[in-house]
């Protein structure tokens, strides 16, 4: 164990500069996914039986607080703030669709390399570690989900009433 060959206050910089690390390699990797991986929701990032965009604003009260976390869709070149919608046709709100779930895929990856904290730390630390990262990484995947029920709803509805005439 690390915490017993080397002084404390470097074991915290380690796990410090570990979460970030974790975060920015997770990110990256999500920024990286192509288009196609992201078309559908897939076992994890699908709509359990207890969610729906009530569940969120209600429950959660997310509507709230979602603003005031950062939000670095745009971090890499390329990348897709989630701040607002770019477009809304169609094809901007599914463009939207994949965005949520790439930053939900990132915010799940991150969170999964918790247990890592286990190889290196004392368990007290370990577990404050794991809670941490689940701490930080929950809000965001609840702010995506929320995010795309409230946009699938919307894209749902729309189809149900048929195309919508061109503008003159």
């Amino acid at each position: 164990m690390l915490a017993q060959q080397v002084p404390l206050p470097l074991v915290v910089v380690i796990d410090v500069v570990a979460w970030g690390l974790f975060h920015a390699v997770t990110g990256y990797l999500a920024h990286r996914l192509p288009r196609h991986r992201l078309e559908n929701d897939g076992w994890l990032l699908r709509t359990r039986a207890f969610e729906d965009a009530r569940f969120y604003r209600d429950r959660l009260r997310i509507h709230r607080w979602k603003d005031r976390l950062p939000e670095a869709g745009n971090l890499f070149a390329g990348g897709v703030s989630k701040r607002e919608l770019a477009s809304l046709d169609d094809d901007g709100l599914e463009a939207f669709t994949r965005e949520t779930r790439r930053a939900e895929l990132g915010h799940w990856w991150a969170m999964a390399c918790a247990p890592l904290f286990v190889l290196w730390n004392p368990p007290l630390p370990s577990v404050l570690l794991v809670a941490y990262g689940v701490l930080v990484n929950l809000p965001f995947i609840a702010i995506q989900r929320y995010n795309r029920l409230r946009i699938t709803g919307l894209l749902g509805r729309r189809r149900r009433r048929g195309p919508t005439p061109p503008a003159t």
